[in-house]
């Protein structure tokens, strides 16, 4: 989602890393590419001001720390800034007590139905027991879709078919729930194409009768600015606890993501990253702001790789990233689980420098891609594929041709594959360099 965003910021930092000293006027140069490049992705104008005049404020008064280069530092601050903007830290939800409502809000076709089973997936593989609940009384099929993801997930689903009150089917469900001892209960409420306020009054009225402990706003990752508009709405009216945004697998600019914590000040508690129900995962501003800046996501992808592989397994491939080690055979082992994984260029993008290696060979466009990457792989020996660096001609033509493909499609893939290489080197390197800083790397950039 954030490609556009994050290519325009790494063109700032390669002239901040050429800095040989701050001054008011070099940061406010770099500064003003940073906030042009915050609008065209569609952040709010008042988070892109406000973001960038503290930048500005700290950099100007920041002390240049021996053998660490200038551009260096501001680097650092956009960064923590950045991370302050999302958000800070993940926030769960409150699940205390013995039974717990949750309500799913929203505008329609923002992914409320959907979001809400891959709450239910994600709840119920944390020992909970979720109920979903079927509170749109206006759309039949949000109905038959909830069961649909009901009989898919082998978990209950509360459905009044012809009851049109939403107070008495709550009032049902929580009956429901305590009878058959379910301890939570996932509302998918009615959305309208715009905020209206008898759906509004309806949803308050709702509330009052579940006492839900959460009211997260579902918000289509799309929307862009008008999603702040939309949450303020519902904030003022709701209460709301938090959001879940969805469709950010898609080519939206991030807008939403960006504005949203700033201007609402509540947290963004989930993420959709595809269509699958296990899709789904925990935001983490932290981690976000890394995909933005380029430096990856390997926390994420190793905490993936540790559903399908053992505990010492995911170690050893953190520790060879974190050290720039990561080997074309490592590449094919990981390329093959991957596919239990989720999406495979949704993964590889958690690669630091990732991103680039997709978007420059084009591998996101399907699955066939990435076979036919992966048969060029096969077509090495395991000595290539340790060290790349001894295919010659001949051995490049060999490969090629074993595989079906051009010389020129081996070549893009081993000079992406190096690039990749070379940025988990640097990413060791930042870590070292916020050591000397006298501050502590990102949160769990390198830690599990």
């Amino acid at each position: 989602m954030f490609d556009s965003l994050s290519s325009k910021l790494q063109n700032v930092f390669r002239n901040l890393r050429g800095l040989g000293r701050i001054s008011e006027s070099n940061v406010a140069d770099s500064l003003r590419d940073v906030r042009m490049a915050l609008l065209d992705a569609d952040v709010n104008f008042k988070v892109a001001r406000d973001f960038v005049e503290r930048v500005k404020a700290k950099a100007i008064g920041q002390q240049v720390i021996q053998s660490i280069q200038p551009g260096q530092q501001i680097i650092k601050l956009i960064h923590d800034e950045l991370v302050e903007l999302l958000g800070a830290e993940n926030a769960g939800l409150d699940l205390a007590g013995a039974s717990v409502s949750l309500m799913m809000v929203g505008l329609h076709g923002s992914g409320k139905t959907t979001s809400s089973g891959k709450l239910a997936r994600l709840l119920q593989k944390q020992g909970r027991a979720p109920l979903l609940v079927a509170a749109d009384v206006y759309r039949p099929a949000a109905m038959d879709q909830l069961e649909t993801l009901g009989k898919q997930l082998d978990l209950p689903v509360f459905v009044k078919r012809g009851e049109t009150d939403v107070v008495r089917i709550g009032r049902e469900a929580l009956a429901f729930a305590e009878a058959n001892q379910r301890n939570v209960l996932i509302f998918d409420t009615a959305g309208r194409l715009q905020i209206d306020e008898p759906l509004v009054q309806e949803l308050v009225r709702l509330r009052e009768v579940v006492q839900p402990r959460e009211i997260l706003l579902v918000l289509d990752a799309a929307t862009g600015q008008e999603a702040v508009n939309v949450a303020t709405h519902f904030d003022q009216a709701l209460h709301i606890t938090g959001a879940i945004l969805t469709k950010l697998d898609g080519d939206a600019r991030g807008g939403a993501a960006l504005s949203f914590k700033s201007v609402v000040g509540k947290p963004i508690k989930f993420m959709g990253v595809g269509e699958k129900l296990e899709d789904f995962e925990p935001f983490h501003p932290e981690r976000m702001a890394q995909r933005i800046l380029g430096m990856g996501d390997v926390v994420s992808l190793v905490e993936k790789a540790a559903e399908t592989v053992d505990a010492e397994e995911a170690k050893r491939l953190e520790e060879k990233m974190r050290k720039g080690q990561f080997t074309l055979e490592d590449f094919l082992a990981q390329l093959r689980q991957m596919r239990s994984m989720g999406p495979l260029e949704n993964l590889v993008g958690m690669l630091p420098g990732g991103g680039d290696m997709l978007k420059n060979a084009d591998l996101s466009k399907s699955e066939k891609e990435f076979r036919r990457m992966e048969g060029l792989i096969c077509a090495m020996t395991p000595l290539e594929r340790r060290n790349p660096q001894i295919m010659n001609a001949r051995r490049r033509l060999r490969i090629a041709t074993g595989s079906g493909v051009k010389v020129s499609e081996l070549n893009n893939l081993l000079q992406r594959f190096g690039q990749m290489q070379q940025m988990m080197k640097k990413m060791g390197k930042f870590q070292k360099m916020l050591g000397r800083m006298g501050g502590a790397p990102p949160p769990g950039l390198f830690r599990r």
